[in-house]
């Protein structure tokens, strides 16, 4: 085995070593509970049944697929398998990624490394992980149907968007990608149209209609249907989401998880800039693009990756190339390398099976420090009296470990929701005018918070309301 060969295999077991970690979205568990509900009543939920604020009013259930996938993989082999499935996944988004760029293996491994730190904050068992495979593998077949102009390269198109749409709301992406690459067709059939060779251009922008064409009504084979045409535009237009919810927040570089974001736009800028030749209309439109979504909302910052790795590698193997040729030089196996791969890989395995176990035990820990477990295992003995307001970010946990007996006020489900009750809701959180009236209004009869919170300290404070359990995480209040 070539030092390249073994460069690779250490490459990909880093980043499968890296994407293993503990559950840490918090709306993974009302998707949870979601999937499990679909699969033991064999329906597709189209209306709220986890909120008593929402209950009954119709819903989207635009990530079903996903929420099934969730609950199987969870009943087969618990959160172990799940962390397992989505690490896996999460590698082979960047194995498709890797065969994308060029200087292969060290300065698209440099790159690759790079474009996974930069997008690790967005990481792990979330169905928006479908929408970072399917966009990769969208990119990939377009390029290659560019670069051959067989239009058997566009056939999966429509049949992966049926996939898509049933996974993920990201799948506009699909749609917008076939867009950008027939718009570079079409310009390039004009820009050619006195050539020989004009046919082949006007063959492109004819394959690639019919591809956006099939795409956009697949998106139709859900159990949404037409709906489903409007919901990207609905959840990019909510301006309270944007707001308020920290994912849609412009990446902030002060933090230091988001300095490799940092690193890669400015190299990538630059070897956009600088290189030659030029990148072309379909990258260079698409790269511009995403950066700006970048660094507007940090939820889009894996469109980015998507787009700037190949550049980045591409751009640096022009570098090396020309300054330092032999660097580019391949290197042959030598005695006793193939004996080093095995050693290797047994020593990778090791350590990959190693930091699985620690992820294992990692997971309650985690959860303790993120969820009011001990808050909920008294409400579970007492059952004080719904109506229960709780925190958001907690919602979709007691979706999980309370649902039926509660139902939640709010939970991570803001195109539910809509904005002018998330605004209602933040007003009880800070104790706003009225806070009293609200919770009236909503009959909630127990409160499930963080002790920290300004509704905390009020509630404190109230003679209609009596505080029943306290620890460092939570807070219960109950009315008198």
């Amino acid at each position: 085995m070539t030092p390249r060969r073994l460069f690779v295999l250490v490459l990909f077991a880093a980043i499968l070593a890296m994407s293993l970690g503990p559950l840490a979205d918090p709306d993974f568990w009302w998707h949870l509970r979601a999937g499990q509900w679909m699969v033991e009543h064999r329906l597709i939920l189209h209306q709220d049944i986890f909120s008593f604020t929402r209950a009954g009013q119709p819903w989207i259930a635009h990530e079903w697929l996903a929420e099934v996938i969730f609950y199987l993989l969870y009943r087969l082999g618990g959160t172990g398998l799940l962390v397992l499935f989505f690490a896996l996944l999460i590698t082979a988004v960047f194995a498709l990624l890797y065969l994308r760029s060029d200087g292969k293996p060290y300065l698209a491994g440099f790159a690759l490394v790079l474009g996974f730190l930069a997008t690790a904050p967005l990481l792990g068992v979330r169905p928006q992980m479908f929408t970072f495979l399917l966009g990769n593998l969208y990119w990939y077949l377009l390029e290659r149907y560019r670069r051959e102009g067989k239009w058997q390269w566009l056939v999966p198109l429509p049949l992966l968007m049926v996939l898509w749409v049933n996974l993920h709301g990201g799948y506009a992406l699909g749609v917008f990608l076939i867009g950008v690459f027939g718009l570079e067709a079409v310009v390039e059939c004009w820009r050619r149209r006195q050539e020989q060779e004009a046919y082949r251009y006007r063959r492109q922008v004819a394959w690639l209609g019919i591809a956006l064409l099939t795409s956009t009504l697949a998106v139709m084979l859900n159990p949404n249907g037409a709906r489903m045409y409007r919901y990207p535009f609905e959840t990019l237009g909510s301006p309270t989401m944007q707001t308020y919810i920290q994912e849609w927040f412009s990446p902030d570089f002060h933090l230091s998880y988001w300095q490799p974001l940092a690193i890669l736009l400015i190299a990538t800028l630059l070897i956009a800039l600088f290189s030659s030749p030029r990148l072309s209309l379909a990258n260079a439109l698409l790269l511009a693009f995403f950066c700006y979504a970048a660094l507007r909302s940090g939820r889009h910052v894996q469109f980015f990756v998507l787009a700037a790795v190949p550049v980045l590698s591409a751009g640096g193997e022009q570098i090396c190339q020309k300054y330092f040729p032999r660097l580019a030089t391949r290197s042959e196996a030598r005695r006793g390398q193939n004996a080093l791969a095995v050693a290797l890989a047994v020593v990778l395995g090791l350590a990959l099976a190693g930091r699985y176990r620690m992820v294992l035990r990692q997971q309650e820990i985690s959860e303790r420090e993120k969820f009011p477990v001990e808050a909920l295992a008294w409400l579970e003995q007492h059952q004080p009296s719904p109506n229960l307001y709780n925190t958001y970010d907690w919602g979709g946990y007691l979706i999980w470990r309370l649902y039926p007996q509660y139902r939640v006020f709010i939970d991570g489900r803001a195109d539910l929701y809509g904005d002018a009750f998330i605004e209602e809701f933040l007003s009880i959180y800070r104790a706003q005018a009225g806070w009293e009236k609200q919770l009236e209004h909503y009959e909630v009869r127990t409160v499930l918070i963080q002790p920290s919170a300004l509704l905390a300290q009020a509630l404190q404070q109230s003679d209609a309301w009596t505080k029943a359990y306290e620890d460092e995480i939570a807070v219960i209040f109950i009315r008198r």
